[in-house]
């Protein structure tokens, strides 16, 4: 269904189409707001990741989960801002994983929400994200999964580095990661992901990578997420 190299904002908007005409992507749209409950957690969020050229200068990453947090509603799970912009769409049901790199210097914690919205409550959030540039807004980070007795222990508010946040329009499912330094230290300017990843970005979020990291994980696990799908709607690569 997609290509290995494909860059998942490129296919938003087209992964539940398929070529069954409308009745069949309404009915991909809704399986998928079913996986939550359906889908084995290793199959959402696999215990190791492998990100082919998903780090800087397109170096090869491997990921590994270190913690599932319990599958929840969506009350507290966000800061106020960010949950008020959410809050549209309904929350179904929160998924989050974190993972920590192969070196064990970074941690990177990856959330699935499935809203209650529909196909059109969920292209105008995500009009919304691209008019208003809210994934960029860093009052509206999303909040980390610090597993105690982990690498992410102290993986807290003041840890986030860099993050993305996407809503998906032919499924009621926001994607979002957000990543930090595994030694748990403090960062005073975190930057999103897209302005980490640009060249010659200097800050210290860009230079350790975290961009990479937080955007290459969101990027797989919502690849994860559509291999789920039923076969009926997908499409050949």
């Amino acid at each position: 269904m997609l290509g290995t190299g494909l860059v998942t904002g490129a296919v938003t908007g087209s992964w539940l189409a398929g070529d069954s005409g409308d009745g069949g992507a309404r009915g991909a749209f809704a399986e998928a707001g079913e996986l939550w409950h359906s889908v084995p957690v290793d199959q959402l969020f696999p215990a190791t990741v492998r990100g082919q050229g998903a780090g800087p200068g397109g170096a090869d990453r491997t990921w590994t989960r270190v913690a599932v947090a319990p599958d929840r509603d969506c009350a507290g799970a966000f800061d106020p801002l960010l949950a008020k912009v959410l809050d549209p769409i309904g929350c179904r049901r929160l998924l989050r994983a974190t993972y920590t790199d192969a070196t064990r210097s970074y941690v990177t914690t990856v959330g699935l929400l499935f809203a209650k919205a529909d196909a059109a409550a969920m292209t105008s959030l995500a009009g919304r994200f691209e008019k208003e540039g809210l994934g960029r807004r860093e009052d509206l980070m999303p909040l980390p999964y610090a597993a105690k007795d982990t690498v992410a222990a102290g993986f807290g508010t003041g840890q986030r580095a860099s993050w993305t946040v996407s809503v998906l329009t032919d499924a009621p499912v926001v994607v979002y990661a957000v990543s930090g330094w595994a030694d748990a230290r403090t960062v005073d300017e975190p930057e999103p992901a897209e302005q980490a990843m640009e060249s010659g970005a200097t800050s210290a979020p860009a230079q350790a990578g975290l961009g990479h990291e937080a955007q290459g994980l969101a990027d797989r696990v919502e690849r994860a997420l559509r291999k789920n799908v039923g076969p009926a709607t997908e499409r050949p690569s």
